[in-house]
């Protein structure tokens, strides 16, 4: 009985957790007398696939859509890759102020974003990199160092020291100690922080709001703002905006949530 009522509480919470994402879909295929007063929560009466012709075409999404996908993939993967230097950096080697730069690093997730808006526009300008996709690419970069360096720092410090002395013993390297013992043993981690990483660039707003003013660079977060009109909105091509926005989302998590699980139980598995 117990292990019963246990898989209709998960059944249960599985429809909660998929239900808003069906919801969207179905919004994506009504017009707005439909998501309003005829038919809000049910299924579409009739599928208006041209809500997705018009959010390609007359909404300039695929710009923005590229200009997020450019802006994404280049930070998650210098971001990843930073981290994993310093905090193999920092899990493995002994040098001077070690613990001091490793606080100063972390104390970067305590930090609002928004105290920081003043001064990273005047630094940006003071670069020549305003108004281009470096403007929001290097804050980003260094916003999500934090996380990831904390993340990979705790997985390194659970690998035993002895794996990498008896590499060195075969004539190995410390870079390809680094590279081939090291690296393939943290993947659960570095598919835990694609995925935050990456679901946090991909719905970022109010940054790039303040540093992308130009049409051409904007992302697809700035770009559903373009679906509000001063007299009237069309909801539908919205709705068909926010699926083509939340497919990469999901795809990533398909492919890495078997990494994320993983991420788990690997620390212990690994003491």
């Amino acid at each position: 009985v117990g292990k019963i009522i246990l898989r209709m509480m998960l059944y249960l919470y599985a429809v909660c957790s998929l239900y808003p994402i069906v919801w969207m879909v179905f919004y994506s295929l009504k017009n707005n007398d439909e998501i309003f007063i005829s038919n809000p929560f049910g299924f579409p009466t009739h599928f208006r696939v041209e809500n997705y012709r018009t959010a390609l075409t007359a909404y300039n999404v695929p710009v923005y859509f590229k200009n997020s996908v450019i802006v994404t993939v280049v930070s998650v993967f210098f971001s990843t890759v930073f981290a994993l230097f310093f905090a193999y950096a920092v899990s493995r080697f002994f040098f001077r102020l070690k613990k001091y730069l490793r606080t100063y690093l972390l104390l970067g997730m305590f930090v609002p974003v928004q105290v920081l808006m003043i001064p990273l526009v005047t630094l940006v300008r003071d670069l020549g990199i305003a108004n281009t996709r470096m403007a929001v690419i290097v804050p980003y970069i260094a916003f999500n160092l934090s996380f990831a360096t904390m993340v990979f720092i705790g997985f390194f410090n659970t690998i035993p020291i002895e794996l990498e002395e008896a590499a060195c013993i075969d004539g190995a390297s410390i870079y390809r100690c680094f590279g081939k013992v090291m690296v393939p043993m943290v993947k659960p981690a570095i598919s835990t922080v694609i995925i935050f990483n990456f679901l946090s660039i991909w719905n970022e707003f109010p940054m790039a709001q303040i540093l992308l003013s130009k049409e051409n660079l904007k992302t697809l977060p700035l770009g559903l703002m373009f679906f509000q009109g001063s007299f009237t909105t069309d909801w539908g091509a919205m709705g068909a905006a926010m699926v083509i926005a939340s497919l990469p989302t999901v795809l990533i998590y398909i492919f890495f949530s078997e990494q994320v699980e993983k991420a788990m139980t690997v620390g212990a598995a690994v003491k």
